[in-house]
């Protein structure tokens, strides 16, 4: 075990009680420079013209690829457990929305 393992496993997290609730998100957008990842969480909402950006996280490109590599990790567990995720092809619409069209 390495010096960081170490270290890592005497790490307490605090989750505070306002931040515990979470914010619900459909819609990421990612951007990058030369020393960050920037991902901006959004809901989007029908009928609703813009997209409030409901959380900022700023990582540094070594922890952008860790979270990567976590991510990936926890989707295959997850589709272990409850079958594949489907994404919409890209002729279909991506709508976080599965709602039938109103009609007067």
């Amino acid at each position: 075990m390495n010096d960081n393992n170490k270290e890592q496993q005497g790490l307490q997290l605090e989750l505070p009680q306002d931040v515990a609730q979470g914010e619900y998100a459909n819609f990421a957008i990612i951007t990058h420079s030369s020393s960050d990842f920037i991902i901006d969480f959004a809901r989007v909402l029908p009928g609703v013209p813009k997209a409030p950006i409901k959380s900022r996280v700023i990582l540094a490109p070594e922890h952008a690829k860790r979270l990567l590599a976590a991510l990936q990790e926890n989707i295959i567990r997850y589709e272990k457990e409850y079958g594949p995720i489907r994404i919409p092809s890209q002729q279909e619409p991506i709508s976080p929305f599965d709602l039938p069209q109103g009609e007067a």
